[in-house]
């Protein structure tokens, strides 16, 4: 599947700041089932930025603006080819994990974070269903399964920093406490997960239904990343029930929402700001015609 996907993200200041510094993460990365086509950045002001790839495979622009402003603009153009990913076959044991781990490669993916924090219902529910599968694509399925179940789909029901053991009993979330909540599950029965951040073209990020129309707007959307011993990291998205497939497109990964946090900065300035993002996604180039010509001048583009 050729997806398009634009990416735009305003800060307008009631007074001019100064001394902008940024990290974005909102490049797609390169993997097996998804290949990057383009990728674009333009801010505005203008600014020089760089770029590098983090501990967690995570492509981090930097930039700065050091004049005056009382906006900035980001706009990240991008494509991608994306195909349906390999699931793994099941018959793998925790026992297959242990062994598989002895040098400790994924010790960062087994401890809690500050998001994935572990302890009551959700360790007891875990360690049900982890006692009694004797298979690990198994017992990881009926996880994903007990976390959809359990949550309701409602924005503005938490805030960022909410335990899963908070979420967990107001059983209510949006996809990120989704996939804290199954990842704190999974680590406290010693199976190595991460988080995913990235988008899901689908009319609805928590029934993902296909789209009717070829462009849509969406928002960022997260979802789980478990090993498989002989497989690999294989992809969850808790939120839908389902294995992540072609209309997942991956950005980031990391222990948890910290480490793919799409924009941060600090500037100096007056602390009032709004902010406004916007996502667009398209298929079969129809989103890249509808893009606006920008003016060269205004704005830096860094092409890969």
């Amino acid at each position: 599947m050729h997806l398009d996907i634009r990416y735009v993200t305003r800060f307008d200041y009631p007074t001019p700041v100064w001394e902008s510094q940024n990290l974005l993460r909102a490049c797609p990365i390169d993997s097996p089932s998804q290949k990057r086509l383009s990728y674009q950045l333009e801010v505005e002001p203008a600014a020089d930025a760089m770029w590098y790839i983090d501990r967690w495979g995570t492509r981090v622009d930097t930039f700065g603006v050091l004049d005056p402003h009382t906006e900035l603009v980001v706009t990240v153009t991008t494509s991608v080819e994306t195909t349906e990913p390999l699931q793994p076959s099941g018959g793998a044991t925790l026992l297959d994990l242990y062994e598989e781990n002895r040098d400790g490669r994924l010790w960062t993916f087994l401890h809690s974070s500050r998001h994935t924090e572990w302890k009551g219902a959700i360790v007891d529910v875990a360690g049900e269903v982890a006692a009694g599968s004797d298979d690990l694509v198994s017992a990881i399925r009926d996880i994903a399964a007990i976390v959809n179940g359990h949550l309701d789909y409602r924005p503005g029901a938490t805030e960022i920093g909410v335990t899963p053991e908070a979420v967990w009993a107001q059983g209510a979330g949006v996809c990120q406490d989704y996939a804290h909540v199954m990842i704190a599950m999974l680590r406290s029965q010693a199976i190595p997960a991460r988080y995913v951040s990235g988008y899901f073209y689908a009319t609805d990020v928590s029934g993902g239904g296909t789209p009717e129309t070829p462009e849509i707007t969406v928002h960022t959307h997260a979802w789980v990343e478990v090993w498989v011993p002989g497989f690999g990291w294989w992809a969850i998205d808790p939120t839908n029930d389902q294995a992540a497939g072609e209309r997942h497109v991956t950005v980031g990964q990391g222990r948890d929402y910290d480490d793919v946090l799409p924009m941060r900065g600090v500037y100096f300035g007056d602390s009032d700001h709004v902010l406004a993002t916007h996502v667009v996604m398209s298929v079969s180039g129809v989103g890249a015609r509808t893009i606006p010509e920008i003016d060269p001048e205004l704005r830096h583009q860094i092409d890969q």
